[in-house]
């Protein structure tokens, strides 16, 4: 049985995949913005000109907001998670991916 990662290693790693991610250059401080429309606004451009994104601009951005939300989650506060989960809407509806 392998040891569990302290829960300071894994706010790092989750810390560094939002900061410095792969697939797309997000402005500084993107997640504390609060107005949906901005955050998903950005998310949307990042996507659309990252070279280095492996899936459609679309999934790109949601699995980076999504990722933020599910690592960052339980020290979010509450005002805060909503704006993003806010912002996830409002990124389907800049894609017209709502149902």
């Amino acid at each position: 049985m392998t040891a569990k990662k302290t829960n300071t290693s894994s706010k790092k790693w989750s810390q560094e995949v939002t900061e410095k991610s792969n697939a797309l250059d997000l402005e500084e401080g993107i997640f504390t913005w609060k107005e949906p429309r901005k955050i998903a606004t950005s998310l949307k451009n990042s996507a659309e000109t990252s070279k280095r994104r492996k899936s459609s601009p679309f999934r790109s951005a949601m699995s980076m907001l999504v990722f933020y939300i599910n690592r960052a989650g339980k020290n979010l506060d509450q005002e805060q998670k909503q704006i993003l989960e806010q912002a996830k809407d409002e990124l389907r509806r800049l894609y017209n991916k709502i149902k």
